[in-house]
């Protein structure tokens, strides 16, 4: 159970980054299926095809996103970042809060966030 619940987040993850360079049918298909919860046999009666069809559309679908992750690694990317933002969030908390009197933790914490952005980008002095 756990596993198709974690596929369906990884192909809405997927779709969301890539979901613009799919064809119009494959992101209709996948958008059906994995945010509106609709069965194999409910596409294909929506769209006047065999629900083989529609299966061989979603897997070709869910292979040309997965080929763009590999590729360009949006996904990762965005996961890792997010990552790093939930863990300067606990540490200011911990500062905030007393439990980490330790000054050097706002450096910690603002050279993990400043890790995101673009250095360039960022005035002097910050």
């Amino acid at each position: 159970m756990q596993d198709q619940l974690d596929h369906r987040l990884r192909v809405v993850l997927l779709l969301d980054f890539y979901g613009a360079l799919l064809t119009e049918k494959q992101r209709q298909y996948l958008e059906y299926h994995f945010q509106n919860d609709l069965s194999l046999a409910e596409i294909a009666e929506e769209f006047g095809v065999t629900r083989q069809a529609v299966h061989d559309v979603l897997k070709r679908a869910e292979g040309v996103l997965e080929a763009y992750e590999s590729r360009l690694g949006l996904v990762a990317r965005n996961q890792a970042e997010r990552q790093v933002v939930k863990e300067a969030v606990v540490q200011l908390d911990e500062y905030l809060s007393g439990a980490d009197k330790r000054p050097e933790t706002l450096f910690v914490v603002r050279n993990s966030l400043r890790g995101l952005l673009d250095e360039e980008a960022l005035p002097d002095g910050f």
